[in-house]
């Protein structure tokens, strides 16, 4: 239904590239793709790689159409049940693994630095970070991790994992991903 509404024609993937929600390149192969509907598939493929802000910036985009901005306001009231994901006490003083860290890692998207940062590491740390790797935020955030994971040794546990995502504010789907 959104591929047949012409979406990626429009603004929509030059806002969320403005607001970094997509690179440079995603957006030259969004806009590269031959028709519409292929547009608008490819733009549907990348936006949950991108992180918890993503579906947020998408809605803020959609200003052109408001009809899809409603639809979709309404769908998520609709199917919105939050409810609070406690960590259960047999594994909050476990190291989390690094494929545990590798899925949270797709999950943060932008929001990694944040979550790095309520986990202690400094500015030059998280610099180092986005220079060894410019191009994939994900292998920014999973190198974060990793160093984070190294420095605290036997300190980097779940609970510790746990309390940055919550402090971070992140979407309560990259904790659950973690229990995983």
């Amino acid at each position: 239904e959104l591929c047949s509404q012409a979406i990626a024609d429009g603004l929509v993937p030059q806002y969320l590239f403005q607001e970094s929600i997509i690179t440079s390149e995603q957006l030259e192969e969004i806009t590269s793709q031959a028709t519409s509907q292929r547009r608008a598939m490819k733009l549907l493929d990348v936006l949950p790689t991108r992180g918890p802000r993503a579906f947020h910036f998408f809605l803020e985009s959609l200003s052109e159409f408001p009809w899809i901005r409603n639809k979709l306001d309404q769908i998520c009231k609709e199917s919105q049940v939050e409810k609070t994901v406690d960590l259960p006490n047999n594994i909050k003083d476990i190291c989390p693994s690094d494929r545990q860290l590798s899925l949270l890692a797709d999950h943060l998207g932008a929001e990694w630095e944040k979550v790095l940062g309520y986990l202690g590491l400094d500015h030059v740390e998280l610099y180092k970070c986005k220079i060894q790797h410019p191009y994939c935020l994900h292998s920014q955030a999973m190198e974060g991790l990793v160093k984070w994971k190294q420095q605290m040794g036997h300190k980097a546990t779940m609970q510790c994992l746990w309390q940055a995502l919550q402090a971070a504010e992140v979407h309560p789907s990259a904790l659950t991903d973690l229990l995983q």
